[in-house]
């Protein structure tokens, strides 16, 4: 395919007004900068290791040049293995993609006694001692200095996938990349959370892990002055891309994507939970899972009333589903509010829509159920294809529409659904994580070679068997209503389905269109135009650009803000998604 110039950012940096002596890049520098603090009297010096930082690396390399006196680890606090797989087991459920979100916290790892005899030996040593691991205040609450080493959720995996990481507290390595991952976000990354939560404010040192080679520092004044500069102005996670057993090829040129894998299926371009953010301090990329804003100052990101609600937890999800010469996504269904409460404790449900970037003349969205289906003859025939393997006659069964450019389909939970070939679809949705129930997946292997899990149970139970063909045409297709208009722009309402908690606007302009965000956070994507500006009307942060399909999150602390084409743009187009004020 040949390839047309794209300005497409996929390293979005937030630039942090601190100077070089606030960042420390390579070991040397690292250690030295640590080796300060020794000399000016620091004695008990903590090191948090978020899970999936190499701790032996990062232990060996502090320990070989620096010489302390003492290394106390958090590891030897940890109940047996037995002990600890019991007591996750009922989180981690025995299916083998969905558990539930685990509400334990970090004590309930940790054995009594070793804990006790641990924090006696630690609070009794004598020069220079070093705590290391996961829960460090459980030995040291109090140390004279506390570094966190962090890394962002896509490292993670990808260290996942190749074999390097186990999980929390000492998994196996060689596990399957998949129940590694279901672990570490059903329990790992909840537990740690809690644990960062409660120290972002308190750390002395941001250590940055994710290049092994070329570990990062910063003091925790900058880091968090970083924070402070990404909720008072729009910015942009760092996206990542994968590819996909449907994958396809519009991304790959859109976006400037290595030739190197057969295609590209997803993109998260704003998904806080697995993103992240690139603090750019006086030249240095200092990069930060962008969990840590929301967790950091989840009000002012939110808003009022969407923090009330979610708490720390960002409720909006843009990503990118590419099927440009590629396949069909599975034909799936996400479960209704009652059901995954009871089911996976967590407290709202995956409402979604697709919002259609791109398509070919072929393309179709699957939606909703044909009027008249025989229910019981649908489950058998989804019972017979995966036990025998025989073909899913979908069309017997669901709705196949035409779909174009900015379309916009809505998928509220419990309505059967999926993308088909040679579609771009950004999906704006809830950020419920990865509740989706594959019913049929076409027939075809994982990337793996093996056949992907499909969850006709839960599935089956979660169809809205009313959502029909006459009901989808009425509710689910192109609500588009013009809301306002000005002086070159109009203003659309597109969605989402009344039962959805976010509503969608999009607006369509030559000239500057004002937005308010001061009722709740605002994610953006310019789904048409090269570039647009987006400036405030009080110069509280400086003009920043966005270029095409590029996903961009504009905090409730912002308020007030304008975007415009820019120099040259004729005209551009973006959609907005927000909590419903109420909802």
């Amino acid at each position: 395919m040949k390839r047309r110039p794209s300005n497409y950012d996929k390293f979005p940096s937030i630039r942090v007004p601190v100077g070089r002596e606030s960042v420390w890049q390579g070991w040397p520098e690292i250690i030295a900068r640590i080796g300060g603090e020794v000399a000016l009297g620091a004695q008990k010096i903590s090191l948090e290791i978020y899970p999936g930082v190499y701790e032996e690396q990062v232990l060996g390399a502090l320990v070989e040049i620096w010489h302390p006196a003492h290394v106390f680890r958090t590891s030897d606090c940890w109940k047996t293995p037995q002990e600890i797989d019991a007591m996750v087991s009922r989180d981690l459920t025995d299916d083998p993609v969905f558990g539930r979100i685990s509400r334990l916290i970090i004590e309930d790892f940790a054995d009594p006694q070793r804990t006790a005899q641990l924090q006696a030996a630690c609070r009794s040593a004598e020069g220079v001692t070093l705590i290391v691991g996961t829960g460090t205040a459980l030995v040291a609450p109090e140390p004279d200095v506390l570094i966190l080493a962090d890394l962002a959720r896509w490292e993670i995996q990808q260290r996942q996938r190749a074999n390097r990481i186990g999980n929390f507290p000492a998994g196996d390595v060689h596990e399957s990349a998949a129940m590694k991952y279901k672990r570490a976000f059903f329990v790992d990354w909840r537990v740690a959370d809690r644990i960062k939560r409660d120290l972002l404010e308190r750390i002395d040192y941001l250590l940055d892990t994710n290049d092994p080679a070329t570990p990062k520092m910063s003091t925790g004044e900058a880091f968090r002055a970083g924070l402070q500069c990404a909720r008072n102005r729009p910015f942009r996670v760092v996206p990542f891309f994968d590819p996909g057993p449907w994958g396809g090829q519009w991304m790959r040129e859109v976006c400037d994507l290595p030739d190197g894998p057969p295609n590209y299926a997803w993109c998260f371009d704003c998904v806080p939970e697995e993103n992240s953010l690139l603090l750019n301090m006086a030249g240095v990329n200092i990069e930060i899972p962008a969990m840590d804003l929301v967790l950091g100052h989840p009000r002012e990101l939110l808003g009022d009333a969407a923090y009330a609600r979610f708490g720390a937890e960002f409720p909006i999800r843009f990503d990118f589903l590419d099927t440009m010469q590629g396949g069909n996504l599975s034909l799936q269904v996400h479960p209704v509010h009652q059901y995954i409460i009871e089911h996976f404790g967590m407290a709202y449900t995956q409402d979604e829509s697709y919002y259609l970037l791109d398509a070919a003349p072929d393309a179709c969205v699957y939606l909703g159920l044909k009027t008249g289906v025989d229910r019981k003859a649908m489950i058998r025939d989804l019972d017979h294809a995966q036990e025998n393997g025989a073909p899913f006659e979908a069309l017997n069964y669901v709705n196949k529409w035409p779909a174009r450019k900015h379309d916009h389909f809505l998928i509220p939970a419990g309505t059967i659904h999926c993308s088909g070939a040679n579609s771009m679809v950004l999906e704006i949705s809830a950020t419920p994580y990865i509740f989706t129930f594959k019913l049929w997946d076409w027939g075809r292997p994982g990337l793996d070679g093996r056949p992907r899990p499909i969850h006709l149970e839960h599935g089956t139970a979660n169809i809205q068997w009313d959502r029909d063909t006459e009901w989808v045409r009425k509710n689910l297709l192109n609500r588009i209503e013009k809301v306002g208009e000005g002086r070159g722009w109009r203003e659309e309402r597109t969605g989402l389905h009344e039962l959805e908690f976010i509503e969608t606007r999009r607006h369509w302009f030559t000239s500057l269109v004002e937005h308010d965000a001061s009722s709740g956070v605002h994610v953006l994507n310019l789904v048409e135009g090269e570039e647009a500006i987006i400036e405030s009307p009080s110069a509280t942060f400086e003009p920043f650009h966005v270029h095409y399909a590029e996903t961009f999150i504009v905090p409730a602390q912002v308020g007030r803000y304008s975007v415009r084409p820019a120099d040259g743009v004729r005209e551009c187009a973006t959609i907005r998604a927000a909590v419903r004020t109420g909802a």
